[in-house]
């Protein structure tokens, strides 16, 4: 089944996000190759796809786990969240309803 991970950053999280943005990048690239990985991407402060030293809002992941608990045990683990950047991480359910599979 698909969980949604959003994730919310505490406030000026860019420095703490760059610092360990590789480590990030490296569990979704996993995800990705083990076909898993539906959508993932952050939420810009401003309304532009580069914002700069504005930096992000949070983070949305939508992959495949077995259950919820391993999603919530995968999300726990992400790297932002020993560095300190997300403040708030709800993991739920997802059914993927479009795009048609």
């Amino acid at each position: 089944m698909f969980y949604a991970i959003i994730s919310q950053d505490v406030e000026n999280s860019l420095d703490k996000r760059l610092s360990v943005r590789a480590e990030h990048i490296e569990r979704l690239n996993t995800l990705q190759d083990e076909g898993r990985l539906l959508i993932a991407g952050p939420h810009p402060n401003i309304d532009s796809e580069d914002p700069g030293p504005a930096g992000f809002s949070g983070s949305l992941i939508v992959a495949e786990f077995k259950s919820l608990e391993d999603a919530q045990a995968w999300a726990d683990a992400d790297p932002y969240i020993a560095a300190g950047v997300y403040k708030q991480v709800t993991v739920k359910p997802f059914k993927r309803v479009f795009p048609g599979v």
